[in-house]
């Protein structure tokens, strides 16, 4: 029950994704990443456990292909998952099986790739995968992008009620982590908070490696 898009960023070095789904805290099991070896969507009767396995194939020097085969062939009930899989060079893997809900499809952009299931149509991914291609500017806007493009193309066959924006880069911890958990417009709302958020992501970095260089807070009481 969900629409989403993982990508590499050539100009950041970044990996992200984005994902809405009508089922509520979709991000929370869904969006995997680890520093420096990859970003994995795990989504369709969800097994969390499966992203963090993509991405450990990924740090032994497994390529993103074989990961994803590897997890196929060694997983009860894959059937019902689907997996996508985006390495720090941008490399794809992907996989859906014939037990995915409804109307289901995939689609692969350059160093990107998009998948959904419960679609309203199997052209979703296409155009989310298009739209990441020819958007401009940060990674986290361009994956909002195609994210509401996709809703626009018809997005999920039911309503969408949550969504969820990850990002990372060289810091050990996400750049980017805003998740939407219930919303009767969870898209438009996560738009609101990456306005808020995107000018702020290097200030919360400087304040983990030099908080005497970093700017002030904003908040009431600090000087």
């Amino acid at each position: 029950m969900t629409l989403s898009i993982a990508a590499w960023d050539r100009t950041s070095g970044q990996l992200g994704a984005a994902i809405a789904s009508s089922s509520v805290s979709v991000a929370a099991r869904c969006l995997h990443w680890r520093t420096g070896v990859g970003i994995a969507l795990s989504q369709n009767i969800t097994d969390p456990r499966l992203g963090p396995r993509l991405l450990a194939l990924l740090a032994d020097g497994v390529d993103a292909d074989a990961a994803i085969e590897a997890v196929k062939c060694s997983t009860v009930h894959i059937a019902y998952r689907q997996l996508a899989l985006v390495d720090s060079a941008g490399n794809i893997g992907l996989f859906t099986g014939d037990a995915v809900l409804g109307c289901f499809a995939s689609a692969e952009g350059m160093h990107c790739v998009a998948a959904g299931n419960l679609l309203a149509n199997d052209g979703v991914p296409g155009q989310m995968t298009g739209a990441f291609e020819q958007s401009s500017g940060s990674l986290g806007s361009r994956l909002l992008a195609a994210l509401q493009a996709g809703a626009d193309a018809g997005g999920e066959a039911g309503p969408l009620h949550s969504a969820g924006l990850l990002i990372g880069g060289e810091p050990s911890w996400p750049l980017a982590e805003l998740r939407i958990d219930w919303s009767p417009d969870p898209i438009a709302a996560m738009h609101d908070g990456w306005a808020v958020y995107e000018p702020q992501i290097e200030d919360y970095v400087l304040r983990a490696y030099n908080p005497v260089e970093a700017p002030s807070y904003g908040v009431p009481g600090d000087p």
